[in-house]
């Protein structure tokens, strides 16, 4: 509803409310002094704490240059129409294909303003590096991995006529159905803030503002435009709101306000987020922008925080500049906004004339790409040594499934991308075993439909050209022999057909963005076209199929298909057939995400159980590789020799998925989310109020307890664990110490650890470190993990190699939020610390004693 032209009240350039006072709670405060740790049975330990603990505010690490006076000048130069002109989004009459514009000023030389999204690549008309996606990024638990995944995506951005980067995603994974849980990183806070921080420093490295979204609590596509999240103030500082503040120490330049509610407010328009935490706690000093289209109000959106609205102007265009003429909203609450996005175009060199550009590398891209994927790959099984494919069992071979030939480069939404090229599995797969042996392939699942049974009258449908302004149309009867179920695919490059069966639209078009993010994979066809499906149950007998189609104003090509229980069947019988005879299968399943929508189920789409469970009943040495976007269930699972998760892995997915097959690289990945045994038994699972939420509200009743620390709290054994992860070789945990932190000012644990390749092979682990609850916290009433992530270290371990490693944790990680206090505060007393290869992993522990000095 417009809030325009109904009075406003007024708005002043004032502080916005402030974060609320410590209240006089007691309990140890963690602060500057320092910190007493004793073991048992040995020597107390005076700690130093971290000068970004509770009691202090967050601040940048990559501080602003110092004011030039070219802003002030600026901003006393531009006129109201031109103030507000910056502060939203507008048609970009030299489109390159990306998601927003914001014109410039040319009268002061200020150029217009490009936002490109880009999770996983830069998504623009041209083609860009198609990288892993970043679910399969964080798979590597590496930082560094993530600052050169950052300068390839910064780098690209720049040589593709970009300035902002709509890009990461900080929000955690809450719900395995939520739809874009494969563009964001992890359950589990901590190992979130880590990867996304280091991914902004390397996008700005590259001069590319960096946007951290979707401030906060956008944690589903289900509702995501008006559902009301609910969590408490502890909840959202020790889980979500984590790694939004870790973007804003690593300089993030921009952030994006989410499309839900928080406590019934839009996050656009919540002064609770937009200003008391980000600016007044965390010292955040960039520009807020809004989601596309997530604007409700004007001038309580402004006074809450919100400085630029996208992709257009309905509420600060012409509807605030005369709320500004009319006096309801003071033009120093413009300026401020103004200045702070000047500010940050200064900063990145965004205000001069041409902007300079550095050359795509994509040789760069390609193998930073191979190089993610081949590190986030995550052997979940492999049973009696199933991989790597070896001797025999290379050199006889099927191959099966869709996305063996049809490679799965990403998901949809906003983080599809159009990449240079990408190899087909099968291809490379060949190319590796070699030409001495044997590859056969069966398809298994046809998603693309072949083409229909002979039509009366007759017509190929096949392919059909429709010039330029013209229209195409025909009615014919189609004939089904039998009852069946039917799935009717149009393929299309133009303005998509009418096709109607006895009066029923096959096709229709559907309302907002779920007409447009279909998936990565199943909305495009093999060349290109764009694919819309239905599945209906056709009576046997004759049935009336009408096709009309538009030329358009360039003309188009179409065709129209079909997948029916007989092909399917024919289908199953080819793939049983060529896997009973080889040695071994390599099975391609997928699972197709994207922006817009939520997932229905955690169960493979389609028919690929009953696939699966049919293959394996005739090859017992099945691998089982997942493209799929988050967790899956796994009815199936014991059948299979191996299970290989690949998520979405770029353009180079085919390369690396090979490489680790054959074993010319270790599988390095390990899961950053919890996969359940079943769909009743997850966090979310049975609870509407949790997901996707009653009448539209949705609780955050499990609190700090997300993700791997929930199935611990209620003793649930899920499928597989948080970090888990399997190798071709094995490792042994020795000899865990624990100390004060050693480096001056750090403050917090310094745990060290030996970590022992014991197998014949070199190999990657990744050892975890987890702490206990505090004592005295929970006699506050501080509800706190049985068991949270406090660090970890990716390790490369040459056969027979042993390394001593020190995992440093943090005294913030050592901290509670106490909400008497509105802060954090140390958990002191008897603690565990524990050193292992998973969440479940019981590996070895050692007690502390923390306490204040």
């Amino acid at each position: 509803m417009s809030d325009e032209p109904s009075p406003e009240p007024a708005v002043a350039a004032g502080p916005a409310p402030a974060v609320p006072a410590a209240s006089r709670r007691r309990g140890p405060r963690l602060s500057r002094r320092a910190l007493l740790l004793a073991f048992t049975g040995g020597a107390a330990l005076a700690v130093a704490s971290s000068p970004v603990a509770a009691g202090t505010r967050t601040r940048r690490t990559t501080p602003l240059a110092p004011p030039s006076g070219r802003v002030d000048d600026l901003l006393a130069r531009l006129t109201l129409d031109e103030k507000v002109s910056l502060l939203h989004g507008a048609t970009d009459p030299e489109s390159l294909g990306q998601a927003g514009h914001v014109p410039g000023v040319p009268r002061l030389g200020i150029p217009p303003l490009r936002l490109a999204d880009g999770p996983a690549g830069i998504r623009v008309r041209r083609t860009a590096t198609a990288l892993p996606a970043p679910v399969l990024l964080a798979a590597a638990f590496d930082p560094g991995l993530a600052r050169a995944y950052g300068r390839v995506i910064g780098r690209e951005g720049r040589a593709l006529g970009q300035d902002v980067l709509l890009s990461p995603m900080a929000n955690l994974i809450r719900t395995p159905y939520a739809g874009r849980n494969f563009e964001t990183f992890s359950e589990d806070p901590l190992l979130t803030a880590d990867l996304v921080a280091e991914e902004i420093r390397g996008i700005q490295a590259e001069g590319l503002v960096a946007t951290v979204k979707h401030f906060a609590l956008n944690n589903q596509e289900r509702d995501r435009t008006k559902v009301d999240v609910r969590a408490g103030e502890q909840t959202q500082h020790e889980t979500e709101l984590r790694a939004f503040e870790a973007a804003v120490a690593a300089g993030a330049g921009a952030v994006m306000a989410a499309y839900n509610k928080v406590d019934g407010v839009h996050a656009a328009e919540n002064a609770t987020l937009l200003t008391a935490i980000l600016r007044d706690r965390w010292g955040f000093d960039g520009w807020v922008m809004s989601d596309w289209n997530a604007v409700h109000t004007t001038g309580p959106a402004l006074a809450a925080g919100l400085d630029m609205e996208m992709p257009a102007g309905s509420r600060f265009g012409a509807a605030l500049r005369d709320a500004v003429r009319a006096g309801r909203i003071e033009e120093a609450a413009v300026d401020r906004s103004v200045r702070r996005i000047l500010s940050v175009r200064e900063r990145f060199g965004l205000l001069d004339d041409t902007p300079s550009r550095p050359a795509r590398d994509a040789a760069s891209g390609a193998r930073l790409a191979l190089r993610v994927a081949t590190a986030g790959a995550t052997l979940l099984r492999n049973e009696r040594g199933a991989l790597p494919l070896t001797a025999r069992a290379a050199r006889s071979l099927a191959v099966i499934g869709p996305t063996a030939t049809v490679p799965f480069v990403s998901g949809g939404g906003s983080a599809h991308v159009v990449p240079d090229a990408a190899a087909k599995p099968l291809d490379t797969i060949r190319a590796r075993a070699g030409e001495e042996s044997s590859v056969a392939y069966a398809l298994g699942e046809d998603l693309f439909g072949r083409p229909l049974p002979p039509l009366s009258p007759a017509v190929d449908l096949e392919g059909v050209d429709v010039a330029a302004g013209a229209t195409w149309t025909r009615t014919v009867t189609l004939t089904a022999t039998d009852p069946d179920v039917w799935t009717f695919l149009v393929h299309y490059s133009g303005p998509r057909p009418t096709v109607t069966l006895d009066g029923t639209e096959l096709f229709p078009v559907k309302q907002g963005i779920t007409e447009y993010f279909v998936g990565g994979l199943l909305g495009r066809a093999p060349d290109g076209l764009h694919v819309r499906r239905t599945t209906l149950s056709l009576a046997a007998g004759p049935h009336e199929l009408t096709v009309t189609a538009q030329g358009g104003p360039a003309g188009q090509r179409f065709r129209l298909r079909a997948v029916t229980g007989a092909t399917r069947a024919a289908d199953l019988t080819e793939a049983v057939r060529v896997a009973r005879a080889a040695h071994s299968v390599v099975l391609f399943a997928y699972e197709d995400a994207t922006e817009g929508r939520d997932r229905v189920s955690l169960a493979l789409p389609g028919r690929q159980e009953a696939l699966i469970e049919a293959v394996t009943a005739a090859n017992a040495r099945t691998t089982v590789v997942l493209n799929t976007s988050s967790a899956v269930t796994m009815p199936w699972l014991e059948r299979t020799a191996a299970v290989l998760q690949m998520y979405y892995p770029g353009q180079e997915g085919a390369a690396a998925t090979t490489a680790v097959l054959f074993g010319d690289a270790d599988p390095g990945g390990r899961l950053t989310q919890t996969f359940p045994a079943a769909e009743d038994r997850h966090p979310t699972a049975g609870n509407p109020r949790r997901y996707p939420g009653v009448d539209g509200v949705e609780e955050y009743s499990e609190g700090v307890h997300i993700g791997h620390r929930w199935y611990e709290a209620q003793g649930v054994t899920p499928l597989f664990p948080f970090g888990h992860g399997l190798s071709y070789t094995t490792f042994r945990y020795e000899d865990l110490t624990v100390g004060p932190g050693a480096e001056t000012g750090a403050g917090g644990l310094d745990v060290t650890f030996t970590v022992r390749n014991t197998g014949r092979r070199d190999g990657v682990e990744v050892a975890q470190v987890y702490v206990g609850p505090s004592p005295d916290l929970t006699a506050l009433g501080i509800d706190q993990p049985r068991s949270a992530l406090a660090g970890y270290r990716r390790l490369e371990l040459a056969a027979g190699e042993r390394r001593r490693v020190t995992v440093h944790v943090t005294a913030r990680t050592l901290s509670s939020w106490d909400t008497g206090r509105h802060d954090w505060l140390l958990g002191t007393g008897r603690r565990t610390v524990r050193v292992g290869a998973s969440s479940a992993d019981p590996g070895l522990t050692v007690g502390v004693e923390v306490r204040p000095s």
